[in-house]
């Protein structure tokens, strides 16, 4: 699939069918949110101020799930491309309390948890890093989610609605890390 015709499919699809993603698919998502794409310099798929790479993306794996990997929490490590493990069993539910009910965090295969470390870019940038950098580089990860879903054939939609400290804890953030999106992601009902 062409990038434009990624682009001009994109919507914000929350009807999800219950059925797995495949391992390489979701390793294709994780890496268009995160992924290196220069090894030598370190720098990701998706911009970041100074590269100051304060964006932390946790994976909630519920049921159906993804092939080959236990309902859990994990890490996305992008300096190696693989998942930690963090918390073992399906949280979905706890996940979908904390963003206000919204019964698709609970119905998709992976939630995607975007948090941020905010003062590895506010020391370099100060409260503007922040205020307007992180954000931006959340956004730039979630349309990345959107395209790379897209091309996929899968659907995701962007949560912003939540309350901070019940996904923090849901996932088992520390607590400067900042949640600013969660990421359902399934294949489109």
């Amino acid at each position: 699939m062409t990038v434009t015709r990624a682009i001009r499919h994109r919507r914000s699809r929350r009807e999800l069918e219950s059925t797995p993603i495949d391992e390489g698919a979701f390793s294709k998502l994780l890496w268009a949110a995160q992924g290196i794409t220069d090894d030598e310099s370190g720098f990701r798929a998706v911009p970041s101020a100074g590269a100051t790479f304060p964006i932390e993306l946790y994976a909630v794996v519920g049921e159906p799930g993804v092939e080959f990997l236990e309902p859990g929490v994990y890490r996305y490590r992008p300096e190696t491309h693989e998942l930690g493990l963090l918390q073992e069993g399906d949280v979905q539910a706890e996940l979908r309390e904390a963003t206000y009910d919204q019964s698709w965090v609970e119905t998709a295969a992976v939630d995607l948890v975007v948090c941020a470390v905010d003062e590895r870019t506010t020391r370099e940038y100060g409260d503007r890093g922040a205020d307007r950098y992180v954000p931006m580089e959340a956004g730039h990860l979630s349309q990345n989610v959107y395209l790379q879903a897209e091309a996929l054939d899968l659907a995701t939609v962007a949560v912003g609605a939540f309350d901070d400290d019940a996904v923090r804890e849901t996932v088992g953030a520390p607590a400067d890390q900042r949640p600013l999106y969660v990421l359902p992601v399934g294949h489109p009902a």
